[in-house]
């Protein structure tokens, strides 16, 4: 077990870890890791992409556009967990790279909707196995039911998150 994953680690003081007692210092901790390993994740799927002038949240708004359909910028921002402004800014450059395109919504012309581009789609058809390939040697540490069960976990959490972002 690494020092970051034991009891006492993860930069909790011991007073405060005293006040949680153990299983609250634990949750804590976890949370801690969980933000350090997104962080982690992320810039290694930056330094993938880079080569290409794509960053993570770059690809994270194509998938939400690809899963959606055709979202409005609100609905992409939610979906993010990010801000309208910058879901717009990625969407910006997305429009100036050629992955994907705003149009006005026929119905609201206040509204705003993407969707990617037939230059995307090839794109990411074209590096997708290789991409997934690279995610799976940074769990391949974990067992098959380890893995299924830190999926299980983790959603459980993200439900929770959600709930408490209103987006339940």
């Amino acid at each position: 077990m690494s020092s970051e994953a034991r009891p006492g680690g993860m930069g909790l003081p011991d007073r405060d870890a005293d006040r949680l007692g153990e299983d609250g210092a634990l949750r804590v901790r976890t949370f801690r890791l969980i933000v350090l390993v997104a962080q982690e994740l992320r810039t290694l799927m930056d330094q993938l992409l880079r080569g290409d002038g794509l960053t993570t949240q770059q690809a994270a708004l194509i998938t939400v556009v690809d899963m959606l359909g055709t979202p409005s910028l609100s609905q992409a921002a939610a979906a993010l967990g990010s801000t309208h402004q910058n879901v717009r800014q990625l969407a910006d450059v997305l429009v100036r790279k050629g992955f994907a395109e705003v149009s006005t919504d026929e119905n609201d012309g206040r509204v705003r909707r993407l969707r990617t581009t037939a230059r995307s789609r090839g794109y990411w058809e074209d590096r997708s196995a290789a991409d997934q390939d690279r995610v799976l040697t940074w769990f391949a540490d974990l067992t098959p039911d380890e893995a299924r069960t830190l999926f299980e976990l983790l959603a459980k959490v993200e439900k929770r998150a959600r709930i408490e972002l209103g987006n339940a």
